[in-house]
């Protein structure tokens, strides 16, 4: 994280003692992090998928509505609060990079600074099923 925001850097120090899976972007919307939990939701280790733009993660893990249909990537709760700077929330489906398919709840909200700066977003997410 060499060049990042102290806050992103704290922001995953964090996430890595939370049991809840979370992912941190960057402002421009590159996915940073995301943590252990996460990564059992999401079926890799960020080790081996690395940072995304947000361009990749929007869509890799093809996230569709209750009734099946794709979610452009400017629905998702993430991508709305990288454009809007507020926060947001949905749920929606998932398939996993090992090919599980998991319905998730997702809350998102901005990082700032001090100086209410801009310094990239978080989500939170629950299988629904673990609610």
């Amino acid at each position: 994280m060499a060049g990042q925001a102290l806050e992103l850097i704290l922001s995953r120090q964090l996430s890595d003692c939370l049991s809840i899976p979370i992912f941190i972007t960057d402002p421009d919307g590159n996915l940073v992090f995301y943590n252990e939990p996460a990564e059992e939701v999401l079926g890799q280790q960020f080790e081996d998928t690395g940072p995304m733009p947000v361009e990749e993660w929007s869509i890799v893990f093809n996230p569709k509505t209750e009734e099946g249909e794709d979610i452009p990537p400017e629905e998702l709760p993430l991508v709305k609060t990288l454009n809007s700077k507020e926060p947001a929330h949905g749920s929606f489906w998932i398939e996993s990079l090992n090919q599980a398919k998991h319905f998730l709840s997702v809350t998102s909200f901005p990082l700032t600074d001090r100086s209410d700066n801009f310094l990239g977003a978080v989500a939170l997410f629950w299988k629904k099923d673990d609610l």
